[in-house]
């Protein structure tokens, strides 16, 4: 059904109809003539051009990578594969231990690195294009297997990144434009991506019976998106099961059987993966409270505009008895996230995007299939100023790219999220294995980028025994009442190479051990330890 409705939507004109003379009356004009090329190279029609006018506003975005967040982590991962792809190290600490962050995806971009030679950033950045390019063409085919209207998916482009709140919030897997320019290259996106397409593929397969192996293609893809990012994976199984539920066909033994055979399939293949014990995460590591409380704050001014989403769904609900992938979709993601809230595993909050996603699309689907008239009107009219307020209150996201315009943005009093710059400063100093000791929060996530460690992570690692531990020892050098002969221990301990003192952290300590060399953009001080000293020297009994 959805090659069918795809192949209806590449024979559409693409225009208004009437005369498509050019100025001189002799032939088309040149959006007549674009069409027809694209009508030649089959590609769907309206959509493609405005998937690629979609890709360019975000390619600048990709190419300089606004930094923010975890983007330090996922460079850190690269340069470990890029350096051992077969039993790489823990990204962030100079420990050999498992990581969560060793996907499939990321495996591919560290052989990419390792292969090419290219820089780390330059193979984020063509991770975020193709993240942006599974984006677009998963709209394309899950909005299609959704409807036959050609526009629906041109709608939903718009609606899924614009659709959110006036409040600017940003978290891996979110796509709201802003979340979305700050996260483009992260596995999120790229398993979001992965999902859409998964779900089409899932709804295509609903209509064809559940066929074996197909099933078991599915099965496969599901424990890739899985792999590459757990929360987005949780999002992925909750949607296919609202698809399989809502399908007619599941309900036959040969369907059941099949299914069972992908779900068999995607379990051997998440029990198996060499990389991480995925079940082991899943087992320890499903509840990071601390974290994950302020996905739970602000509700109404980060989401609020999804209101307008309600009016869609509950169509859909009412159409087809709750049996739509959609709303089913909708509120399983939303009663998990409100079983996180009542019960304090705030950790569930990240299943919020599979409640964005189908109300977005509800909406897209919907307001294209009103007959003309006094309601289809004021739906696009309240639609188009929802858009109008979410492209206001994301608008700054443009500084990203042209940073020349922040004056004028503040002027306007435009909100955008503070980017954290980069940390290529350290580089001149600091090389690939060299462990650095700090507590400074844009060090800790940001140094591991560039082939350092630190002894303490930036993030939760469950699979680092010791992680209390170095936390326990980070605090203590830098505690004000820590001896000498403690310090010293510690930095053999972890065989520091490195501090880094925030700017209002205390003076550099006074021993022939320690070497300012650099100061960071901030008023960071990059201090070399001299192991060698150390090690040499007897330990006093005074304070540092």
């Amino acid at each position: 059904m959805a090659q069918k409705s795809s192949t209806a939507a590449r024979t559409d004109s693409g225009g208004s109809g009437g005369g498509g003379d050019g100025p001189s009356g002799t032939g088309p004009g040149l959006p007549e003539r674009l069409m027809g090329h694209l009508r030649r190279l089959r590609l769907p029609l309206p959509y493609t051009p405005f998937a690629v006018l979609a890709l360019l506003v975000i390619l600048p975005l990709c190419i300089k990578l606004p930094w923010s967040g975890d983007q330090g982590l996922h460079a850190a991962v690269i340069e470990r594969l890029r350096t051992d792809l077969a039993g790489p190290a823990n990204p962030l600490i100079a420990e050999d231990t498992p990581s969560p962050y060793y996907s499939p995806w990321m495996l591919l971009l560290g052989a990419l690195a390792r292969i090419t030679g290219w820089n780390t950033f330059t193979v984020l950045s063509l991770a975020a294009v193709a993240a942006c390019v599974l984006l677009v063409t998963g709209v394309y085919h899950f909005v299609r297997t959704l409807t036959g209207h050609r526009w629906a998916p041109v709608l939903a482009l718009p609606l899924i990144v614009l659709l959110w709140g006036w409040h600017l919030f940003a978290w891996s897997g979110w796509i709201s434009f802003t979340s979305l320019t700050l996260t483009v290259s992260y596995p999120s996106t790229f398993a979001l991506g992965l999902t859409l397409n998964l779900w089409a593929w899932l709804q295509q397969e609903a209509r064809a019976g559940w066929r074996v192996l197909p099933c078991t293609g599915l099965g496969l893809l599901a424990a890739v998106v899985l792999l590459v990012h757990q929360f987005t994976g949780a999002i992925a199984v909750l949607g296919a099961l609202a698809i399989a539920v809502a399908a007619p066909t599941t309900r036959s033994p040969r369907a059941l059987r099949n299914l069972a055979v992908g779900a068999l399939v995607m379990t051997a293949v998440l029990t198996f993966w060499p990389y991480y014990d995925f079940w082991q995460l899943a087992a320890e590591g499903g509840d990071l409270a601390a974290i994950h409380r302020p996905l739970y704050r602000d509700l109404l001014s980060r989401y609020g505009l999804l209101l307008l989403a309600l009016p869609a769904l509950a169509v859909r609900a009412r159409r087809t008895r709750f049996l739509d992938p959609l709303v089913l979709t909708f509120l399983a993601c939303a009663a998990v996230f409100a079983a996180g809230g009542l019960l304090g595993h705030w950790s569930w909050g990240r299943v919020w995007p599979g409640v964005a996603l189908p109300a977005q699309l509800a909406v897209a689907v919907e307001i294209t299939a009103l007959d003309a008239g006094r309601l289809r009107r004021v739906a696009v009219a309240v639609t188009a100023g929802a858009l109008a307020v979410g492209l206001w209150a994301q608008v700054g996201v443009a500084t990203y790219a042209f940073p020349q315009y922040k004056n004028l943005a503040k002027k306007w009093h435009i909100q955008s999220i503070a980017t954290f710059g980069d940390y290529s400063w350290i580089t001149p100093y600091v090389h690939y294995g060299d462990v650095i000791l700090t507590r400074d929060y844009y060090a800790l996530r940001m140094a591991p980028a560039y082939g350092a460690t630190t002894v303490a992570p930036a993030y939760p690692d469950f699979f680092l025994p010791d992680e209390r531990q170095r936390w326990r020892d980070t605090d203590t050098f830098f505690g004000t009442r820590t001896t000498a002969a403690q310090g010293r221990a510690i930095l053999l301990r972890y065989h520091v190479g490195w501090l880094i003192k925030s700017a209002g952290a205390g003076p550099v300590p006074r021993s022939r051990v320690y070497t300012q060399v650099a100061t960071g953009p901030h008023g960071e001080r990059l201090i070399r330890v001299d192991l060698s000293a150390l090690s040499a020297a007897r330990p006093a009994g005074g304070r540092r």
